[in-house]
């Protein structure tokens, strides 16, 4: 028999696993199936970012290894973009690192700044790289419950001082991905101090920076005082661009952090396809035009699927960040019963709660990545089953 580490049985499931076989065969079965699951959008990147793609495919240059080095061209667009953006300074060789999305970046850093047995903060609901890193680091994993009452912020400052003395690393995540919940400067203040205070790493996942509606402007964790000496923040072109499948991130941060992630990285990793880095370098020098044009898409899509929502007789607000909506349930609902009957009765894909931890209960997530019809068609086919409830 194989031997398995045991780690393995540590890991929670993943959310979106045995979703996509199930949609096939319901498909395949003559089911119109509407998937607002996965945050994929159905729209291809903008046409200038494919063709930037092309044209570097036809250097044979770009077939080479990357390595973690990257390419330079990249690296200095994204530095660009973090000045034009938020007035933050990078080197683009020491404090710039290119990622296969940010997603491996985020779940690798854990291997660079922790210990086994260290503490790491997960917030739940969330991502679930960040637990992943935690477990494969050796951590000690301490969920920090996101609450609706709290505004779905992790107060570092709340949680016990034994518990933050341990702590070598915090995941945070604003705009927040599953509760569009975004983050006050005065919150991110206090954080950053709370982390130089016990020596505390920051891995800040601005992945929804751009996508952000009626005037709000979604900061870096490093227009705050201080950061620079706790925090590494991840980016990514996924959502931004809508180039999900081409894997492209990259982190900002210190010398030393950076170093450290890269150290990590090239035992695990050659770095992201040059050619898609070429690409990148177009996506970030035009950003503010290519993101006007998604976040009008999603603003639509989010009043669209709003008014849906409440017609079908579901609680939501407009979240001003995100392309998501976290809809909560009526009491005794289970998340993931909701979304079972909604996709086996009704044909509709949606996340549940409790797929993103058992702090994420008495919710559903929707992404807002089909057209505002489909969203309206979803929303009445998700309002027969509530009224079935």
């Amino acid at each position: 028999m194989a031997h398995l580490a045991r780690r393995l049985q540590q890991f929670p499931g993943y959310p979106l696993a045995s979703i996509p076989r199930r949609k096939r065969e319901l498909i395949k079965a003559g089911v119109d199936v509407i998937d607002v699951g996965a945050g994929d959008p159905v729209e291809p990147p903008p046409a200038e970012i494919t063709a930037a793609l092309l044209e570097a495919l036809r250097d044979p240059a770009m077939s080479k290894y990357g390595f973690q080095h990257g390419l330079p061209a990249f690296r200095e667009a994204v530095a660009r973009y973090h000045r034009r953006r938020f007035g933050t300074a990078f080197d683009p060789v020491t404090e710039v690192l290119p990622l296969i999305g940010s997603k491996e970046g985020l779940a690798h850093f854990a291997l660079a700044t922790t210990n086994p047995g260290d503490v790491v903060i997960v917030p739940e609901p969330g991502y679930q790289c960040y637990i992943g890193g935690a477990i494969a680091s050796g951590a000690e994993a301490r969920i920090a419950p996101l609450k609706a009452e709290a505004d779905f912020l992790v107060e570092l400052g709340e949680l016990p001082r034994e518990v933050l003395r341990r702590t070598s690393l915090v995941y945070l995540n604003y705009p927040n991905n599953p509760t569009a919940a975004i983050a006050p400067r005065e919150y991110l203040e206090r954080t950053v101090a709370v982390c130089r205070e016990y020596g505390i790493t920051l891995a800040f996942d601005n992945a929804y920076a751009e996508i952000t509606f009626d005037g709000y402007r979604a900061p870096s964790i490093f227009e705050i005082e201080g950061a620079r000496e706790v925090a590494v923040e991840f980016h990514s072109a996924s959502k931004s661009f809508t180039m999900t499948g081409w894997r492209l991130g990259w982190a900002v941060g210190s010398r030393e952090l950076i170093a450290a992630l890269e150290t990590v990285k090239s035992y695990h990793d050659t770095g992201p396809f040059l050619a898609v880095q070429a690409a990148g370098v177009t996506a970030l020098d035009h950003s503010e035009a290519f993101a006007r044009e998604v976040v009008a898409r999603f603003a639509a899509r989010r009043d669209a699927a709003v008014r849906a929502m409440v017609a079908a007789g579901f609680e939501v607000r407009a979240p001003r960040a995100t392309l998501y909506l976290w809809v909560p349930l009526p009491e005794g609902l289970a998340s993931a019963e909701f979304a079972r009957v909604a996709l086996e009765e009704e044909g509709v894909v949606v996340m549940p709660g409790s797929a993103f931890g058992a702090s994420g209960e008495g919710f559903f997530r929707i992404a807002l990545t089909v057209g505002e019809a489909r969203l309206a068609e979803a929303a009445e086919r998700m309002g027969r089953v509530l009224a079935r409830a």
